[in-house]
């Protein structure tokens, strides 16, 4: 499986500056090429037609034969992804505002956009944690990163392919792309189920709670800070606005990775499966109220979900996911399903046998017990034929 692991440059002035110059330049002709094709082709050029139209001219304006195919690759994909966002509906139907905005102009690429490197734009060196890298104003050697250890155990076994050079709030950045072998997936014993809320951000079956109070004071108190600098309405105020929200989305990428690595741990540890709900589209069916909508639309459940896919894949552990409909209002020891089993947000008590507990865990249960179910299901022997 592919994973991409992050490093942080640290470059002297001349380097910095090198660097600079490079990603602005690739940046610029990107665009100019990305113009070219929608003049010539609309939104429907292919890499051999911008190879054909473009590659001369840049080769011209310095850059070298690599770099010159991976500015043209970037417009290609560019358009690519744009067609593939229409095609998907994700830009409105025919006629929308929105598709009709991102149709009449051609692709803009930020002065700052992370570039491609492949294996003959930048090579690596392990053991002194450095990188040689291309730039327009030639190979810079020397250029020194640092990392944690198991991330550079990471890029020293299993670092194949493409890396982006990146540069945000004032630092640079490289993301390489490593091919990790997958773990040879386990028969599972039991099932952990895990209930994802916005409270509790993940509760699981045998009851252990990841809460999500601090996180929802920590949004709360970000919410008026950004308010108080929206009322500005300078420029240096949405700089400032861009940046807390960078913040904010690293701060629940953290807490997502945090609690994805205690789940799979706790699953590995006791030869068991994980199973999930299935929220695609869970936004569009639940229906809550308007003081709940921003908290509810603004974390990235689908995120901590696929960090636990991810990390059980790694670690050989079976993931399964199951219908999450009535799984806080079911009782698990009869199975009477009502609404007034759960008669607070915290709480379940069953009205028919009693059964009481907190309803995050009840969840987690029924996610669990559905998950056997369903696993039973899915390895069952074909029919033998009459």
């Amino acid at each position: 499986m592919k994973i991409v692991v992050q490093v942080k440059l640290i470059p002297d002035a001349a380097q910095a500056s090198a660097l600079e110059r490079t990603l602005y330049t690739v940046n610029k002709c990107a665009t100019q090429v990305s113009a070219a094709s929608f003049t010539a082709y609309g939104l429907k050029g292919s890499v051999k037609d911008l190879r054909s139209m473009a590659y001369g001219d840049l080769k011209a304006r310095g850059l070298g034969a690599q770099a010159t195919q991976h500015v043209i690759k970037r417009v290609a994909d560019a358009y690519t992804t744009l067609r593939a966002n229409i095609r998907a509906g994700n830009l409105g139907g025919e006629g929308s505002p929105r598709r009709r905005k991102a149709t009449s102009k051609p692709v803009v690429f930020r002065p700052d956009a992370a570039h491609t490197y492949d294996d003959r734009c930048l090579s690596w060196n392990y053991d002194a944690q450095t990188v040689s890298i291309w730039t327009v104003d030639g190979r810079v050697k020397n250029v020194r990163f640092a990392c944690s250890a198991a991330a550079l155990k990471q890029l020293t076994e299993y670092r194949k392919g493409e890396s982006d050079l990146a540069f945000r709030d004032g630092k640079w950045f490289l993301a390489a792309t490593c091919e990790v072998p997958e773990a040879e997936r386990y028969q599972p014993k039991d099932w952990l189920g895990v209930d994802r809320g916005i409270t509790n951000l993940a509760t699981t079956s045998d009851g252990d709670n990841h809460s999500g109070r601090r996180l929802d004071r920590y949004r709360r108190w970000q919410a008026r800070k950004k308010a108080e600098i929206q009322a500005r309405r300078t420029r240096s105020a949405a700089q400032l606005l861009k940046k807390r929200a960078r913040r904010e989305s690293r701060h629940a990428t953290h807490i997502n990775h945090t609690i994805s690595k205690t789940v799979v741990a706790v699953a590995q540890r006791t030869e068991r499966g994980i199973a999930l709900e299935q929220l695609q589209g869970i936004r569009e069916r639940v229906t809550v109220r308007r003081d709940q909508r921003a908290r509810q639309s603004s974390w990235p459940f689908h995120q901590l979900g696929a960090f636990i896919a991810y990390k059980a894949r790694r670690a050989g552990v079976p993931v399964i996911e199951v219908d999450p409909a009535y799984t806080s209002q079911r009782c698990p020891r009869c199975g009477h399903t009502a609404k007034a089993n759960r008669p607070s947000r915290d709480a379940f008590c069953c009205r028919r046998c009693g059964l009481a507990g907190p309803a995050d865990v009840v969840a987690g249960v029924n996610v669990r017990d559905r998950a056997r179910s369903a696993w039973v299901f899915v390895n069952m022997p074909p029919p033998v034929p009459a």
